[in-house]
């Protein structure tokens, strides 16, 4: 602004003697042209003289324009604007510019597209000027570049969290190694996939609308928000009756590779990752889920599925929770001793201590098959169990040999995909060949181990393919083929 000042008052200050030199120069000017031509004008070779000074002026001019378009947008040389020509950015991240967001450096850029592999690594850096430059330079060497970067400052130090796509011949040891020679320690580094490039904070809401969905979404949220680790909720009551021990306080307890998070439905939510302590960051972000789940209170989605019994009866599918433990318990007192006890592996005591385990979203989730008249007569489960995800069906005694177990079982191997589960288990007997033919009916490999008795089968989901139309709903099942049950139609009935 003071600049343009000066530049206003300079002109306004103007000279007479100014002027009258400028005058002067006009005059002379003038009267060396007219004395000019009345030199060529009056001479013997005059007009030839003027044709060849017009004919020279056009060439001159003609040659110039060419020269200046030919010339004029050259790109500048290497050294071109001195000394300060490189930016601040480029200065504070010296030796990555080769290597920036979408290069691969000179060699990368003249072969053309390359094979390349996506990374996430965490290291741990000196909280100092220059520790990140130093570890940028030593990714640039070796073509890798850094797609995104989150820091999580520590009291020591600060964690750096990068997502990184490197040529695919380049090995994690290698990576590592580099690593550690440019300043990082306890670097831990994994393959990562196409969903890993999603940005954090569109990650963040996206868990955050799951869990407000669905309260059996938070301890997938968490899983998926603190990458492997194991989650155990642990009630404030045991199915005996008795307290757990004492529960974790509001604010949580962080203690490097274990926190402890507050369960609003009473008890404690265990978080162990025990090859990568947690951060002060990520601790807030999982408190954050929980104080969420908490202010929302018990909720599951109301969407339904009609189905058809091939004698023609309607059946409903929908999801469960709490609310229909009565429900639940009058379907007990209507099966059969046999049917409770292949189940429950035994008789059942008290089974509204069972119930109001299982059909609390915070250990999985449950699906509820009702009649055309509102009676509860089935009821599929998928618990969480750690790192590991188990599936449980009990069928009411009239209702069985109908499909309905190998339906349910169908949508909660389903839910067990969509939640990025590797295997589910079944606890049964081999005396209950129901349940073992729905699971060889689901295709899948399976893998049997017989226990004090008692047969587990496991299936393995890694190749299976989900087709769900909503998010966040009751999937449809696998593909496959359903003799015994057709649906009524594909419309979903909404209930408040």
């Amino acid at each position: 602004m003071t600049e343009v000042t000066n530049t206003k008052r300079a002109r306004r200050r103007h000279h007479w003697r100014r002027d009258l030199v400028e005058l002067a120069a006009l005059f002379t000017a003038v009267a060396v042209a007219d004395a000019v031509a009345n030199m060529i004008a009056h001479g013997p070779d005059g007009p030839y003289l003027l044709v060849a000074s017009a004919i020279a002026l056009i060439a001159t001019a003609a040659f110039h324009t060419w020269w200046a378009h030919r010339h004029g947008h050259a790109p500048p040389t290497a050294d071109t604007g001195g000394p300060g020509a490189t930016g601040s950015g480029t200065a504070r991240f010296a030796g990555t510019s080769a290597t920036g967001s979408g290069a691969s450096g000179a060699a990368g850029g003249s072969a053309g597209p390359r094979e390349t592999a996506l990374w996430r690594m965490r290291t741990t850096v000196r909280d100092e000027p220059g520790s990140l430059a130093a570890l940028c330079t030593a990714l640039a060497r070796h073509d890798v570049d850094i797609l995104t970067l989150q820091t999580h400052p520590l009291a020591d130090g600060t964690v750096d969290e990068f997502l990184l796509r490197a040529p695919a011949a380049l090995q994690a040891q290698e990576i590592t190694r580099e690593v550690s020679a440019a300043g990082g320690s306890s670097t831990w580094i994994e393959r990562a996939d196409a969903h890993d490039l999603v940005d954090t904070p569109t990650r963040l809401l996206g868990l955050a609308t799951r869990t407000a969905l669905d309260a059996a979404e938070l301890p997938l949220a968490l899983r998926q928000l603190l990458g492997r680790c194991t989650i155990h909720s642990l009630p404030a009551v045991n199915l005996a009756g008795r307290s757990t021990g004492e529960p974790a306080p509001v604010e949580g307890v962080l203690d490097e590779t274990v926190m402890r998070l507050r369960d609003p439905n009473g008890g404690t939510i265990t978080v162990e990752r025990p090859y990568l302590p947690f951060t002060p960051t990520e601790f807030a972000r999982a408190r954050a889920l929980v104080e969420l789940d908490a202010r929302l209170g018990p909720r599951i989605p109301r969407s339904q599925d009609v189905l058809t019994l091939p004698e023609g009866n309607e059946i409903t599918v929908r999801r469960a929770d709490r609310s229909d433990v009565a429900a639940a318990r009058a379907m007990h007192d209507r099966c059969s001793a046999r049917t409770l006890s292949l189940r429950y592996h035994g008789p059942v005591v008290d089974a509204d201590r069972y119930l109001n385990h299982l059909l609390s979203p915070r250990f999985g989730r449950t699906l509820a098959v009702e009649t055309a008249t509102g009676r509860l007569v089935a009821l599929g489960h998928l618990l969480w169990d750690g790192d590991e995800t188990e599936v449980a069906l009990l069928v009411e005694d009239e209702w069985q040999r109908r499909g309905i177990g190998s339906e349910l079982l169908g949508r909660l191997v389903a839910m067990a995909v969509e939640a990025g589960c590797e295997s589910v288990y079944a606890v049964t007997q081999a005396s209950n060949t129901g349940m073992v033919a729905a699971m060889r009916g689901l295709g899948l490999p399976l893998d049997y181990q017989i226990e004090e008795g008692t047969l587990v089968i496991t299936a393995r989901l890694g190749a299976t393919p989900v087709v769900s139309r909503v998010p966040y709903e009751i999937p449809q099942g696998l593909p496959r083929e359903l003799p015994r049950i057709t649906p009524l139609r594909h419309g979903r009935d909404e209930q408040g």
